[in-house]
């Protein structure tokens, strides 16, 4: 994690001042930009950010009223309302000051300048600004947490040798911060790996960010990541900040990275390669430090097809790659994330089921489970409200009818299916069971509508 560097802007007329002022204070920040003309002012601040401004309030020879002052003090605010700034005035004048500070200025320094008050004064500036800049931070953040506290959230349960292969490399990658790509069918649980990288990162003291791609617009994809000035679009009613700058110092998590348009992929390259993101409607680069973690149910071999992604944006976000099993090749985990389903749902609707019978763990263990963990989960929800009995059966469950599953697979197998054909038969048999109901048919197969939707598009169904 990077830390930023302080930056300050001196405007003066007078180049001795902006020389004597830019030696006393590149000893105690990063970097020191003045100018003697105030009209390049917009133009300093629109390529970048100023953690503390020193103003002087006349620039006309004999003008000693500080008007222009107050006026450069104004359209400074306006440009960013964060901006702290300290006037500058050979002449002590007690009105301008007053009218300054309730303009907004932070404070107030006289020429000639005491060397220890101005430096003291311009890192108390600095440290305004951080502060605030701190509190605008964690007021996005606390939004992001509040929605992610909303979501439901089970840890990676089970023992089976997949899935603990896939922690041995979760736990080897995470205390780096290299870009990781999770790669798994819908359902698998990919977030919840990207959560456990996370929890074991350096980063996991901050706030892990995710976001759905798919279910952002196009035309919104830069504003939401990169966020947007106020008035940038029509219903940009106030600066925003992106998901880019809402992760800052912690982890972002791009869901349904395939899926993202060819047109939109070097929007992101440009952000990863150069480290910063530029908000819309503004021309300010905003550097930003965050662990990326992206997944895809979309195939390691058409990710590799550069006519869908991008080689060089694949490049930078798969340098550690994970895969993640379908539940069919772990089914020794099913037991366990049953009872686990079965507890949680039992205890939220207040239902007296406590277990399964062993023939619905045989029928739960014999069926391939298309929807993976998604649709192991919800169908143990479904069973649980339904049934009055203390344990369920495999009769509970509406997607497992043994012979009917193991008949229609062998048809399938026999008739040399691929994946997607077997996605697309299932898909198409569970509609017609709930007679084109997209919410039931969603909800058993354990996919979003949006990703069901999806589907039918997919497959011209």
């Amino acid at each position: 994690m990077t830390k930023d560097k302080t930056s300050v802007l001196i405007i003066d007329d007078d180049e001795d001042i902006l020389t004597a002022c830019r030696l006393l204070l590149k000893k105690h920040f990063d970097r020191v930009v003045t100018t003697n003309k105030p009209k390049f002012i917009p133009q300093l601040m629109e390529k970048e950010m100023f953690h503390a401004i020193l103003l002087d309030m006349n620039f006309r020879p004999g003008d000693n009223t500080g008007r222009e002052g107050l006026q450069w003090l104004g359209r400074i605010l306006e440009s960013d309302p964060s901006s702290v700034v300290i006037l500058f005035t050979a002449f002590s004048s007690v009105d301008a000051a007053v009218e300054a500070m309730k303009m907004g200025a932070a404070d107030f320094i006289e020429k000639p300048w005491n060397n220890e008050k101005l430096v003291t004064t311009m890192k108390a500036a600095v440290r305004l600004r951080n502060a605030q800049d701190q509190a605008s931070k964690l007021k996005v953040q606390n939004r992001v947490l509040s929605e992610e506290i909303q979501r439901l959230h089970h840890p990676m349960i089970g023992d089976s040798e997949a899935l603990q292969n896939v922690m041995k490399i979760v736990r080897k990658a995470a205390p780096t911060d290299a870009n990781i790509l999770i790669l798994g069918e819908n359902g698998t649980g990919k977030e919840l790996i990207a959560r456990e990288i996370h929890a074991f990162s350096n980063r996991k003291e901050e706030v892990f960010v995710s976001v759905d791609l798919v279910a952002i617009p196009e035309t919104l994809f830069e504003s939401e990541l990169f966020g947007h000035k106020k008035g940038a679009f029509t219903d940009a009613r106030e600066d925003r900040v992106g998901r880019f700058q809402a992760a800052e110092g912690g982890t972002l998590f791009l869901d349904e990275i395939g899926n993202l348009p060819l047109n939109l992929q070097p929007k992101l390259l440009a952000a990863l390669e150069s480290r910063s993101v530029v908000p819309v409607g503004s021309t300010r680069v905003v550097p930003i430090d965050v662990r990326l973690i992206s997944a895809t149910n979309v195939s390691p071999e058409k990710m590799k097809d550069n006519t869908v992604f991008r080689p060089d944006l694949l490049y930078r976000l798969n340098t550690v790659e994970i895969h993640l099993p379908p539940l069919r090749e772990r089914i020794e985990d099913i037991p366990l994330l049953a009872d686990a389903f079965l507890a949680q749902y039992a205890r939220k609707y207040n239902r007296p089921t406590h277990g399964l019978t062993s023939g619905a763990l045989k029928a739960m263990t014999g069926y391939s489970w298309p929807g993976n963990i998604r649709e192991l989960r919800h169908s143990i929800e479904r069973a649980v409200i339904l049934s009055d009995s203390k344990e369920l059966k495999a009769g509970d469950f509406a997607a497992l009818d043994p012979e009917m599953h193991q008949q229609h697979m062998k048809s399938l197998e026999s008739e040399g299916k691929t994946l997607d054909e077997v996605e697309k038969s299932v898909i198409e048999k569970t509609l017609v069971t709930h007679q084109g109901n997209i919410s039931k048919a969603a909800k058993e197969l354990g996919l979003t509508r949006t990703s069901l939707y999806r589907r039918i598009e997919k497959y011209g169904l």
